[in-house]
């Protein structure tokens, strides 16, 4: 009779605010019961797990790095180098896979017919958009947008008339140290009328979220939200 083995994907908290005060206590008997995980970065994973109440010694943990300069054809090994057994896939910040790099993992854990069990956690897209008051039946996630002029915004354009036409809220994250300069492309290429929601920090002691059109951002502006991780969301 095959064993079953599982492959966990297991959320991490957004920023530095406790893990117990943001995750079920069920994941935390999962974490101690793994000794192999596939990490974006080796440091921050450590850190969690010994903010999770981690009882073995860290070093004879396994860790497995996948970020996007690993090559597709290694995440195979990864399962064969730790005997086929349970797995669990760290997330940086917010919910594994979901704009992050472990849908390969994940793939290739249906291969190896690994069950795949998501756990709950925060997600920062969902929890901007719960608090956006914009359209949640109907939204689309985009990840980065272009990091230049003009292809950002032609981007932010296209975004616009695409939220008009279909009524569909349109979310979207930047690096940390490049929010002004997105917000300063926004204020400068979007309609008046066209609602822009901002989420800073989420989870986090100092959270700041606000939506407002835009003629009433020009009027106000956001705070500086230089390296402070943010969400964005418009609707036309």
């Amino acid at each position: 009779m095959d064993v079953q083995r599982n492959l966990y994907l297991i959320p991490s908290t957004l920023g530095d605010t406790p893990a117990q005060q943001v995750l079920p206590s069920p994941i935390f008997d999962i974490i101690r019961s793994l000794d192999h995980f596939v990490v974006e970065e080796l440091r921050t994973a450590r850190r969690f797990l010994i903010r999770c109440g981690y009882e073995r010694p860290i070093d004879s943990v396994q860790f497995y790095l996948l970020n996007e300069h690993t090559p597709e054809q290694d995440v195979p090994a990864f399962f064969s180098s730790a005997g086929f057994r349970n797995m669990g896939l760290l997330s940086e910040a917010g919910l594994p896979a979901v704009a992050d790099p472990g849908s390969v993992l994940v793939r290739e854990a249906y291969k190896l017919n690994y069950k795949v069990i998501p756990l709950v956690g925060p997600s920062s897209i969902m929890l901007a958009l719960m608090a956006s008051g914009l359209n949640g039946q109907n939204f689309a996630f985009n990840g980065y947008l272009p990091v230049k002029n003009p292809e950002r915004a032609g981007k932010i354009r296209f975004l616009e008339k695409r939220s008009e036409m279909e009524i569909q809220s349109q979310i979207f994250i930047e690096t940390p140290y490049r929010n002004n300069h997105l917000i300063e492309t926004l204020l400068e290429v979007c309609k008046p009328l066209t609602r822009l929601c901002i989420a800073a920090n989420i989870s986090l002691e100092n959270e700041w979220i606000c939506t407002r059109l835009i003629r009433e951002w020009k009027m106000q502006p956001p705070p500086d939200l230089k390296k402070q991780p943010a969400v964005f969301i418009l609707q036309a």
